[in-house]
């Protein structure tokens, strides 16, 4: 498909200029705090995505320049220069250039050229090649744009003339080719005002609608009981009697007004529900405007890379608000890029495992029970948990001690930190420690929506993007926790579910529930937001599962309302620092409700739950080796945590295939396996680790929910040592099975 430049040029301009407004702002705030680590992430990310998307355009003299300034913010945020006069005065003309360069592409100029005069300035700082002590930079002679100023006496001008950066007329309002259809040009502010509007209008005919439903159940006991007063006055004289038919007159017309009210809220329903998706309509527009692009994009890295690439993209047809497609092409192109670059291996790598030389990469969209989901898959070499673990450790985003109570899905999860990077070497592409950074800002903070990271190692990457239609309204769904209504995205929400209190167990130092043969974590939700603990008296829980990447939690609350569309507004600027709010919105009685942020109600989770040091068994005075394998996550990590937290060294392996790999390195004091799994099942496994001469009498242990007599006899005559159910399955159980076989 050939690659039509003029279709995004004007949405690259534009979304350019809007990064040089947030750059030069930014400057000038640096400059008034130049320790605020915020800010400059923030810069630096501006100029990175200006880089990248130029780079998209194939507008060189912009991507020098981006990059340049890129790297002078890089070795700011690394500490390797400090912010003087000089860094932001040179800064601060590239932002001028920048801007210059796309008002020249306003007026016609397809790849305006950089100025290398400015762009090796900007190397000489990047480097720390001009310090505070330093008087004068390289002399460059052209006329600054007017926006240009100095204050040092190191004054660089760029050569940037007025009358190239002249922005052209407005292009007239009417199309001499659009034939018998009339268009008419409306400005996108205007159109967001409507939307906006629209959005408000609906989320207050729900609460009416909700208010109404209140009306109505009042109404129906108050009839109730004028029916039982007017049986009595009617037993009583005529003039009592009276008074019992004007009771019931007025009961009935009670009843006809609020059935007026019924009907018209529904009607309102109808005539709302087309209102609202025909202004939506309005700023909807399809994937393919940032999917398209990308194809180039993919098959230019993978030629600078040496890498052959399949690049497949469906759904594309599938559309989105203009808002949330404008926000979310930056994060799509740092994915690519990751896997382009860490992700997808070289033909000789590939070859070597297997694998055909030319890698594949899948971008696909569809519609998902009234969001979008949009997955990003390769087949190229998966994440290294124990290389991310590592780099976190090296750039010190987390402790040691944190990292040992971590499980795969945090560990995940620690590629979405700022300044994190597994890449050795900082190259174009990567390196720098931005990127899936950006992915989690856009889409959880700003969009509202979720990201899933599935990776195995060897096989390949799934990154799951969730997003709602629209910013207009979005799909909350409403709990109270102490007496406090809040909401959570539906778009983190798995599931919601009532359950006796006696169906939850006890795990080392947290309680959890079963699952479909999951084991997932649960917490208070009170105890989380620092309120009062829920009733313990309470026989029944209900009970929110939520997710943040491969990570779920299970959220114990008062009360589950319900979902519902809903306007949220952001935080003022005095309460955006607040970690675990990401916005507000209205709720039915006027009152404030908090809408919370899932990664890090898991982060609390998690901290809260960390057992000390001190309440590791200290009697195992050599350190058994086990190896436990289950194709679910959460199984694997409970029972890991379990072994763990009593003294013993445990790995874990995803299925049968990989636990006979790891078995080959290693000698295992004992094995725990389940039975359903993908490639390799428990039972085939130990049969094949039982041919293995080592392994003839290792203990193995099955983990399953088969319960069958033919079953157990089946796991015997493989040559299992313990067969534990499931569904009868604890800690003391499992532990004590341990004990009784290695001690």
């Amino acid at each position: 498909m050939a690659f039509d430049y003029s279709k995004f040029l004007s949405r690259f301009i534009e979304e350019a200029a809007a990064h040089c407004a947030r750059l030069s702002q930014g400057l000038l705030t640096l400059e008034k705090a130049a320790d605020d680590p915020e800010t400059l992430n923030d810069l630096f990310r501006s100029a990175h995505t200006i880089k990248g998307s130029a780079r998209m355009m194939k507008l060189s003299g912009i991507t020098e320049v981006a990059h340049k300034m890129e790297d002078v913010l890089d070795a700011l945020r690394g500490g390797k220069i400090t912010l003087i006069a000089t860094t932001t005065d040179l800064l601060l003309q590239g932002v001028d250039l920048l801007t210059a360069m796309l008002a020249r592409m306003r007026g016609g100029d397809s790849n305006p050229e950089a100025s290398a005069e400015l762009c090796e300035a900007l190397s000489l700082v990047a480097a720390g090649a001009i310090t505070a002590e330093s008087t004068a930079a390289p002399p460059l002679t052209a006329d600054p744009p007017p926006a240009a100023t100095s204050a040092a006496s190191m004054a660089i001008k760029v050569p940037v003339s007025a009358e190239k950066a002249r922005i052209p007329a407005p292009l007239p309002l009417t199309n001499p080719d659009a034939g018998h259809h009339e268009y008419l040009r409306v400005h996108a502010g205007k159109l967001d005002e409507l939307i906006g509007l629209m959005g408000e209008i609906v989320a207050e005919h729900g609460r009416f609608r909700r208010q109404l439903g209140c009306l109505r159940t009042l109404e129906q006991r108050r009839g109730e009981q004028t029916a039982a007063v007017a049986e009595l006055l009617n037993n009583q004289d005529e003039a009592y009697r009276g008074l019992a038919e004007k009771g019931i007159a007025l009961q009935l017309a009670l009843r006809q007004t609020v059935k007026a009210l019924h009907d018209g809220s529904l009607l309102q329903d109808h005539l709302l529900s087309d209102l609202q998706e025909t202004a939506l309509r309005l700023r909807m527009q399809p994937l393919t405007i940032i999917f398209e692009p990308l194809r180039r994009t993919v098959r230019d890295l993978a030629r600078e890379q040496g890498k052959e690439i399949d690049f497949i993209v469906e759904g594309e047809e599938t559309e989105l608000d203009r808002r949330i497609i404008e926000r979310l092409g930056d994060s799509l192109l740092h994915m690519i890029r990751n896997g382009l670059d860490h992700g997808i291996e070289n033909a000789d790598e590939r070859l070597a495992a297997g694998k055909p030389a030319k890698g594949t990469i899948k971008l696909a969209a569809c519609y998902d029970r009234g969001c979008v989901t949009i997955a990003l898959s390769d087949d190229g070499r998966g994440l290294n948990i124990e290389l991310i673990g590592q780099k976190a450790l090296e750039k010190k985003i987390i402790s040691a001690e944190s990292l040992v109570g971590m499980s795969k899905a945090e560990i995940t999860n620690l590629i979405f930190r700022p300044g994190f990077s597994t890449s050795p070497i900082i190259t174009d592409l990567s390196g720098r420690g931005v990127g899936m950074d950006v992915v989690r800002k856009n889409i959880v903070d700003e969009l509202k929506g979720s990201v899933l990271v599935d990776s195995k190692q060897g096989v390949g990457t799934t990154i799951q993007v969730r997003l709602p239609l629209n910013l207009a309204v979005f799909p909350l769904f409403t709990v109270t926790a102490a007496d406090r209504v809040c909401a959570l995205p539906a778009t983190a929400l798995v599931e919601v579910l009532s359950i006796p209190r006696r169906d939850l167990i006890d795990i080392v130092d947290r309680q959890a529930i079963r699952l479909r043969e999951q084991i997932i974590p649960v917490e208070e939700l009170g105890i989380l937001l620092g309120l009062a603990r829920e009733d313990t008296s309470a026989q029944q829980l209900n009970i929110a599962i939520v997710r943040d990447g491969e990570a779920k939690l299970g959220l114990i609350v008062q009360e589950l309302i319900g979902r519902d569309e809903m306007v949220v507004k952001s935080l003022p600027l005095h309460l955006q620092g607040l970690q675990l709010v990401s916005g507000v919105t209205i709720g039915d009685r006027n009152e404030i409700i908090n809408v919370l942020r899932i990664p890090e109600l898991l982060l609390r989770a998690r901290a809260s739950s960390q057992a000390p040091a001190a309440t590791v068994a200290q009697d195992i005075t050599a350190r058994r080796m086990v190896l436990v394998v289950d194709d679910s996550l959460n199984t694997r990590e409970i029972e890991k945590s379990i072994l763990e937290a009593h003294g013993y060294t445990v790995a874990t392996a995803e299925d049968g295939l990989e636990a006979l790999d790891k078995t080959r390195d290693l000698l295992y004091d004992l094995v725990i396996t389940d039975v359903e799994m993908p490639r390799l099942d428990g039972f085939s496994l130990t049969e094949r680790l039982r041919e293995d001469q080592r392994y003839r009498h290792v203990p193995i242990i099955i983990v399953t929910s088969r319960q069958k007599e033919e079953d157990k006899r089946r796991g015997v005559i493989a040559g299992a040592n313990a067969y534990i159910v499931k569904g009868a399955f604890d800690q003391s159980n499992l532990l004590e099975t341990v004990r009784a076989l290695i001690g």
